[in-house]
């Protein structure tokens, strides 16, 4: 407790608020440190809470060096205040203690809204209709809920005690579930459309992308994303193992491997290392665990065994030139670069794309990179049917597809209301 009274007094409480214009979701963040300050829990959780429902999940994985904690004022000649740990405090806390999500008036008595997923995007959605009142059944195709909260960030970084208790206090709302239940194959679109007053899609988009080069059919190449989220990985014991990308799904990719026993994880990225997108934090985190980086490389082919297994990658140098009319640096190959180094297995984290089939099926409009295109007010071109997260193509944070889902609900309440 002195650890964090010690946090807490670090905050200089700005009026402007530069940490809170910086959070996806506008958490009022000096205000709930105040209320820390002075020994009120309860009142910070409920500051927190009227803009988010996942405070011990956010305050864990979020970026918050390119988010709250990267706009602290404190940051310019110090260290930032710890906003993420703060808000995890009061997240556990709020779990620990049981404190209620406080409710609104009972507006949405007798109107029902599906839920399709149960990802960040579709359990805010769901939290901030059900404290209004509304029925909500969340539909899931897995065998527990979560989406990419289980699915796609690994333990060491999100505790699953932590995360199923943050789900439940959702669920204890008043939701109904409905897990195995899987878009286009056990529910339609169509049907639910005419039991329910709006649906909302919150599926994600978690098909790997691939970056089209020679070899990518061979035997050994996963995607990163799917790898996480199956789960179900080869026996890396003494192999070596080249992972493609520089975002935090790389690096939960090498050090999830890493963990499982390789021989030697390689994180190959193109641009260097102050260009990643993933976090700082994660990026020493896997460099003090024995991942070696090598920066300004590309991958250009996967060479195979006779079996079809993959054997060797080439690889080659790059460099960082300045092109006109661009705001950074971009990365050209440098000629007769190229190497080879041995390899086992590669695994690509260079981003995903949606369910390509599925949203055909679904009949939307989507966006000429497959995305579903939503107006103002996260409705599709489908009447009662709105969508939030990675399936709209929005920034791919947790925090992200989380404001996405409470704005999608509060639309989704004024539409149905409005009838």
């Amino acid at each position: 407790m002195e650890k964090i009274q010690e946090k807490v007094s670090y905050c200089l409480n700005c009026k402007i608020k530069p940490c809170s214009k910086a959070c996806p979701l506008g958490n009022d963040i000096p205000s709930f440190i105040e209320q820390i300050k002075i020994g009120n829990n309860r009142k910070a959780y409920e500051i927190l809470s009227n803009t988010t429902v996942l405070e011990s999940i956010c305050g864990r994985i979020c970026p918050h060096m390119s988010q709250c904690m990267g706009a602290c004022v404190r940051g310019i000649k110090s260290e930032p205040v710890s906003i993420g740990e703060l808000e995890a405090y009061i997240g556990d806390i709020a779990i620990k203690e049981n404190y209620q999500m406080s409710k609104k008036q009972n507006i949405g008595k007798g109107k029902k809204v599906a839920v399709i997923g149960s990802g960040p995007a579709s359990l805010t959605c769901s939290a901030f209709l059900a404290r209004q009142g509304f029925e909500v059944t969340i539909f899931e195709k897995d065998k527990e809920l979560g989406g990419i909260l289980i699915h796609g960030i690994p333990e060491f970084r999100l505790d699953r005690n932590i995360l199923n208790k943050c789900i439940n206090k959702i669920i204890d709302l008043g939701i109904d579930v409905r897990l195995e239940k899987e878009l286009e194959k056990d529910i339609f679109l169509e049907e639910l459309i005419k039991q329910y007053d709006a649906i909302f899609l919150g599926i994600g988009a978690n098909v790997p992308c691939n970056m089209g080069i020679e070899g990518e059919e061979l035997e050994g190449v996963y995607g990163g994303n799917l790898l996480l989220e199956k789960g179900k990985h080869p026996d890396y014991k003494g192999k070596r193992i080249a992972v493609i990308g520089g975002g935090n799904v790389a690096m939960d990719c090498a050090r999830t491997i890493n963990r499982l026993g390789a021989e030697k994880v390689y994180v190959i990225y193109r641009r260097a290392r102050e260009q990643m997108p993933a976090e700082e934090k994660e990026i020493e985190n896997a460099i003090n665990e024995g991942v070696e980086f090598l920066f300004q490389n590309n991958i250009v082919k996967i060479i195979g065994n006779t079996d079809g297994k993959v054997e060797k990658i080439e690889c080659i140098k790059t460099q960082l030139v300045k092109k006109e009319g661009e705001k950074r640096e971009s990365p050209i190959d440098i000629k007769d670069s190229n190497y080879i180094i041995p390899m086992d297995y590669v695994v690509m984290a260079i981003g995903s794309r949606p369910n390509k089939e599925l949203m055909n099926k679904l009949g939307v409009q989507l966006t000429s990179k497959g995305y579903i295109v939503v107006n103002e007010n996260y409705e599709t071109t489908i009447k009662n049917v709105f969508a939030g997260g990675d399936i709209i193509g929005s920034k791919a944070t947790v925090a992200w597809a989380a404001r996405g889902g409470r704005e999608a609900g509060n639309s989704i309440a004024k539409k149905i209301l409005s009838v």
